[in-house]
């Protein structure tokens, strides 16, 4: 497994951090190199001690060099220039180090060796050793800058040594204690690839507000300072609810509901109950009034009795004037149709198609006459073929005769053809019934009324509702317990021809089991509406008759659209739904003993 790779030393982000250690502290990782190149300048000079004669005062603490690993004659210089270029590496490594030079101690020259090569060799382990505690040196003794202090220059023969990182600048104050982006620091940003790039000025980051920043906030008048400071939580008591509290306020509130709909309920039935009560009075005759309303300026005293006393009449408003009130068009005469044309028999009839033929065939030849027209081509049969075509067809009778059966089969087609063109679409006959109702609406509104016993039988409902619709009649139809009504408004051809159907037409003694028990769909409507009696038998119709209640005319139309169908309980809820209609009188009238 290969090495870690060293942590650089010089405290500048050189673009050469892509991965660095991180601790707890935010220090920079210990200084591999250094280490390194100090074990081995202390091997080689523990190997040049072994090498070296003994020199010393002392014989016996000095080894004995053996002959094999004698040094030649020029040993000693060989060894000077060694240290020499180790004191140089060793010295330029320690400047690359360090960011300022000042911290940097002074370089060792190569001057003559001391007199003695033991303290010559323990002054240059000394000098070795002062550099190696003096590149160890804490980096919080040099002053922090905004802006990193360049480092010294670098002898042109000596390798590079990695920089020593400095985060305590780039460190984030809390979190996981990441360090932030060096575009975040606001430092200019260099291209590598232009070399013509000038330094920008360092740009401000407004989320980073100094002191100064902070005045200036604090002078606005917007600003609270009470926002800033950071509030205590204040523990609260706790508070445990007691049981069945919300048991309690769901019963409050179920109870609360009961009362509402027993009020609702109160509500409706007080309407029912007036609602009948208005149809009972409906039944009463009211009483005379003690005048009435023509003889109340000539009578006095408010009432008819001693008509003989002279001063009961008012005489002052008898003159010799006699009043004539303004005469006014009755509102009918506006819708009476235009007169019918004389009623023809069929011999009639004939001859008046004849006559206009001839003079329409008379027009025409006066019209070939003078040119106007050019002459049709002769009408060929096979009747008068040999009177028109007598000698061709004595020439050639069979070419003859295909000729005249062409021109019969184009005759035949050009009249079908002029058929089909004058004979209108779905859409077109659509449109003229909807105009002829119209028409047929404005010269008069009228009004029918039916009465029916029992309506259980869905295809009578069905028959109702549709011919209405198709009929473009306006109306309604109540359902009841004890009768239906069903009250219709149109002109008057939409009107007869559903008075036809509903007295006529119509058989309403019969009854059958309704489709949708007969494919199994038991939805059952209310008990009056339904086919079959309380024993599940089809109910007995042999009575259920359909009788008109009135016909009259309105002076326009009481109900906008045709309403299927409107099921009441009751004979209050009937005269209620009729009522917005100014129709509850319909109701009390069909209830009346003579439609019993």
């Amino acid at each position: 497994m290969s090495e870690k790779r060293p942590f650089p030393g010089n405290g500048l982000d050189d673009g050469h951090d892509s991965k660095r250690p991180r601790s707890a502290q935010a220090s920079p990782a210990p200084d591999n190199d250094v280490e390194r190149k100090r074990r081995e300048v202390a091997e080689r000079i523990a190997a040049m001690k072994a090498r070296l004669p003994n020199r010393g005062a002392s014989a016996a603490s000095a080894p004995t060099p053996t002959p094999a690993a004698a040094p030649p004659s020029t040993s000693t210089n060989d060894m000077q220039a060694r240290i020499a270029a180790m004191k140089a590496k060793l010295q330029g490594s320690a400047v690359s180090a360090l960011p300022s030079p000042a911290s940097a101690p002074a370089p060792v020259s190569s001057s003559p060796a001391p007199a003695s090569d033991r303290d010559r060799i323990n002054a240059q382990i000394a000098a070795v050793k002062a550099k190696m505690m003096a590149s160890k040196q804490p980096q919080q003794q040099q002053p922090q800058a905004d802006i990193p202090t360049r480092p010294a220059a670098r002898s042109p023969g000596l390798a590079p040594s990695p920089p020593v990182r400095d985060d305590t600048t780039s460190r984030a104050r809390g979190g996981l204690n990441v360090g932030l982006h060096p575009s975040l620091l606001g430092g200019p940003s260099r291209s590598g690839n232009n070399k013509k790039q000038k330094d920008e000025p360092a740009k401000h980051n407004p989320y980073l507000a100094g002191d100064d920043q902070k005045a200036t906030i604090q002078n606005e008048p917007f600003y609270d300072p009470s926002l800033q400071k950071q509030k205590d939580r204040k523990s609260k008591q706790l508070l445990f609810n007691q049981k069945g509290k919300f048991m309690a306020q769901a019963e409050a509130l179920r109870q609360q509901a009961r009362i509402e709909q027993m009020a609702k309920e109160m509500q409706e039935q007080a309407r029912k109950q007036a609602i009948e009560e208005a149809t009972e009075k409906s039944f009463l005759v009211p009483a005379p009034p003690e005048i009435e309303w023509w003889d109340e300026g000539l009578v006095t005293g408010g009432n008819y009795e001693n008509l003989e006393a002279p001063d009961k009449i008012n005489m002052d408003v008898i003159t010799r004037y006699v009043q004539h009130p303004v005469l006014l068009s009755a509102p009918q005469d506006a819708n009476v149709p235009a007169p019918k044309a004389m009623y023809l028999t069929k011999q009639e009839q004939k001859k008046v198609r004849r006559q206009r033929r001839m003079a329409d065939h008379k027009e025409e030849q006066a019209k070939i006459r003078l040119g106007l027209k050019a002459p049709p081509p002769p009408k060929v049969k096979k009747s008068n073929l040999m009177r028109v075509l007598g000698n061709e067809a004595v020439k050639d009778p069979t070419a003859v005769e295909a000729r005249v059966n062409r021109e019969i089969a184009q005759r035949a087609e050009d009249h079908e053809t002029a058929n089909a063109d004058r004979q209108l679409t779905k859409e077109q006959r659509l449109e003229k019934l909807a105009t002829q109702q119209e028409a047929d609406a404005t010269l008069g509104m009228r009004v029918l009324v039916f009465r029916i016993d029992n309506l259980s039988y869905g295809k009578h409902r069905f028959q109702i509702n549709k011919n209405a619709e198709q009929q473009a009649l306006t109306g309604i139809t109540i359902f009841h317990p004890k009768m239906n009504l069903v009250i219709v408004e149109g002109g008057t051809h939409s009107v007869n021809a559903y008075k036809k159907l509903m007295l006529n037409r119509v058989k309403w003694t019969e009854n059958a089991m309704p489709q949708s028990v007969r494919e199994g769909n038991q939805e059952a409507n209310a008990a009056w509406l339904n086919a079959f009696d309380e024993d599940g038998k089809l109910k007995d119709n042999t009575f259920n008759r359909c009788q008109l209640v009135f016909e009259g005319e309105e002076k326009q139309r009481a109900f906008k659209r045709w309403m299927p169908y409107k099921a009441c309980e009751t004979d209050g809820e009937a005269k209620d739904v009729l009522s917005r209609y100014k129709m509850e009188n319909m109701w009390t009238l069909a209830q009346s003993p003579a439609f019993q």
